[in-house]
This record gives C-alpha cells, structure tokens and sequence, in this order.
C-alpha cells in the first residue's frame, strides 16, 4: 500500500467514526499532494494559501515541506509513488526529470508564465515543451552590511553550512564573480556545460573570492565551515544572521534576498555586490537569480490545474497575504503586485533591483548544473576554503573538468533531447 492511498484511508475511516461522510462513498477524491521546500513560516504561509485555493474542481490539498527536498522526491519516484505536484529550485534535476519521462508537459495556461530565465526552453523527444513554470523567485547578487559600516574595507561573513547542501554559499560567491567579471555570455556557457572549469575566467573567480576574504585564521576557517549560512541562533532557536552572530566580526554579507527574514530591523541595509567585485561596468547591472519552479508529476488533471492557479496573479495575491513581511514572497512578473503599503526599506530595494533597475538575471549556474557536478562544485567549494592555495584549486577545478566531461558523455547519445541552454534574460 502506498504512502498516500494509506493516509487517505485513515483519513476516511476517522470521517466515517464520526459520521462525517455519509456511507463513506467512493466519491471521496484523494487530496492532490504538493511537495515543497518551505518549512517554518514559509510553509505554513504558502499550506494557508492552498487551504483557501479554491480551483473549482472541489479538491483539497496536503502539502509536504522539507529541507531534504531531492532525497525525499528520489525516494518516492523510486517507490512509484510521487506527489501530484513538487516544487524545485533546481533546473538540473527538473531537467533530468524531463529526459526520464518523470514530468508531464504544463498546460497552455501555466506555459505562458515560464518566464525565462526561470524556465528556459527545451527540447524533449524533438519538440519544444514546457515543464515547470515559477511559482517564488529570489533575487542573488546582494551583499547586506551593518548600517553605518564602512564599504572601502569590508570584512566578509561567511557560514557553509546547510546540511546535505552545505557549501552553495560559496558557490553563490564564484558564480557571481564569473558574471560580473566576464560576463553573461561565458557565464552561461560555463553554467550549461560548454565550457572547461579550467577556462582563465573560471579561475580568475575562485583566485577572487580568495583574495576578497582576505587572510583567515584556522579557528575563523573552521567556524564558517561548520556555521549555518543563516547564522547562529539565538536562546529561543531563532537564527540571528551571520551579521549580528557571536564569533563573528564582520561587517558585510554575501547573500540572497532570502535572508531578509534573519535581518528585518533597520540596522542592517542592502545594496548590488557589483562594486565589490572587480568586475567590469558593462555587467553592474546583471544579477544572479533563483527561483522555485513548480511542476506536475501526475497524471491527475487537476494537478495541472492546481499548478495553473498558483502561479496566478489570484493565487500570489493569496500567498502574499498569507505571509509575514520577514518571507513575503517574490514573483518573477510582479505587474499588479507592487509591494504592499507595510513594506520595509529593504523589501521595497529588492523588489525595484529585480523589477526594474536589473538589465540581465541569469539563473544560479549551480542549479543549473546536472546534480553530479552541482554537488562536486559544492565540495569544491568547501575544500578551497580550507585550503585556498593553487595547488589545490588546481586539482579541484581538475576535478570538476572530468566531471564535466563524464556527464556530458552520459548524456549525450540521446539526439531528441536538449537541455536549456540559454540561461539568462
């Protein structure tokens, strides 16, 4: 018995106790399954969205979060039992997913919202088709500071940690760093796999980063390889931010829009990482970007229907609504979505750099990579910061070129299929 059919079955016989259902009929539909990453308050603003979606098909919703998102979707594939929908960050696996069949192409309704670069186009079985449209989009290429805090000489928070994806801090670093010094056109040749890790420009980004955090101790080394990027927390469990964390004496901050919700006072500003990042004038106004991509698994219709309303401008006027100010979502079409009156300085920033003032997003290399080489960057990562000399870069970016070779070789017999290939917009 599957894991859903056995929920839906307690469900039903706790309904029929207490006369609930009247004869238990087999009209009963199953709740269609969403599987996401939001946990804390973003899950439970976007499961309080859901529970008032009314799709007009009668449905109702369970909606899974957890931070162990990729193992948890490979271990229900595995057992032949996916949710209805799940929501990713990562195009290379929704790729993946795509060349095995996993992924049922999106009706027209939600294909007109993939917007790029979050959703590029791909070729499938020698036809152009569209398989998962964003739903949240976040804004990268930010650095936040303390207020007041001198920009000449900044000294960088750095924390690695995130469990089984611990180090995508640091590729955040790189990725930016090869954008803006040499640009969106080699960015994502290299993001796509076109392009060797030991291309001058590649180098020159991690040699970069090296000589932007400056000279380390080994306590300071291993204190940000074992800190959460959120920071340590307070006495209540809460995460304070690397900003404000003890241990930490730093004045700037590398980071995603995101981490709005660590810093929601107004002690602490944000502003482009372009200026700290030696790059060239022409690429000031590119930004990295990241985006959680819903996508259907099922079979079911009202799975595509389901999907359709959510990237709605009804269903984000719902999710916003849903949310405290600290994880009101962003939108990758905001047209009628302007932020609400009860915005903070910082909010309204974010949203006029991603709305407006950015010329070029590019969606976050890593998570554009093939899950093989997205987690090989990441250990790259951690082990450079330990040991950043060119000896070691050398023999990581090595690495990283055959596992570059090796998946491309995997994956290229198949003539009928080819990945996005044009990542930013």
């Amino acid at each position: 018995m599957s894991r859903r059919t056995s929920r839906l079955l307690r469900v039903l016989l706790a309904a029929c106790l207490l006369a609930l259902v009247p004869g238990c009929g087999s009209e009963t539909r199953d709740p269609l399954v969403v599987l996401g990453p939001w946990t804390g308050e973003e899950g439970r603003a976007f499961e309080a969205a859901l529970d008032k979606l009314d799709d007009g098909t009668g449905r109702t919703y369970t909606y899974e979060g957890t931070r162990s998102l990729r193992e948890t979707l490979v271990s229900q594939l595995e057992a032949d039992d996916p949710p209805d929908v799940a929501v990713l960050n990562s195009i290379g696996e929704l790729t993946e997913y795509a060349r095995r069949g996993k992924l049922k192409p999106l009706a027209e309704a939600s294909a007109e919202r993939a917007y790029p670069p979050w959703a590029p186009i791909m070729l499938v079985d020698n036809l152009r088709r569209t398989y998962w449209v964003p739903l949240k989009v976040d804004l990268k290429s930010l650095v936040w500071s303390k207020r007041g805090a001198p920009s000449e000489r900044p000294t960088w928070c750095v924390g690695l940690a995130s469990q089984a994806t611990s180090g995508w801090p640091g590729t955040d670093w790189i990725e930016d760093l090869v954008l803006h010094q040499a640009g969106p056109a080699l960015y994502t040749e290299w993001a796509t796999g076109r392009l060797d890790w030991r291309d001058p420009a590649v180098e020159r980004a991690w040699t970069s980063w090296a000589r932007l955090l400056g000279k380390r101790s080994p306590a300071s080394v291993e204190r940000s390889l074992t800190t959460s990027f959120e920071g340590v927390s307070d006495p209540r469990g809460e995460p304070r931010g690397l900003l404000d964390s003890p241990g930490f004496d730093c004045t700037h901050e590398h980071q995603s829009a995101f981490i709005r919700y660590v810093y929601a006072g107004d002690d602490v500003t944000v502003e482009p990482s372009a200026r700290y990042l030696d790059g060239q004038s022409a690429y000031r106004d590119a930004f990295e970007v990241a985006g959680d991509m819903a996508a259907v698994f099922s079979d079911d219709p009202d799975a595509q229907e389901l999907v359709e309303r959510l990237s709605s401008p009804a269903g984000r006027k719902l999710w916003r609504a849903e949310a405290e100010p600290a994880v009101r979502p962003l939108f990758p079409d905001s047209a009628g979505l302007s932020p609400p009156a009860s915005a903070t300085p910082v909010e309204r920033e974010i949203d006029s750099l991603l709305t407006t003032r950015a010329r070029t997003l590019c969606f976050d290399a890593s998570d554009v990579m093939p899950p093989e080489l997205r987690d090989a960057f990441h250990r790259a990562v951690l082990e450079f910061f330990r040991d950043s000399t060119q000896r070691q870069l050398d023999s990581l970016l090595q690495q990283l070129e055959t596992v570059r070779v090796q998946v491309n070789t995997d994956s290229g017999t198949d003539r009928t299929f080819r990945p996005p290939q044009n990542i930013c917009a």
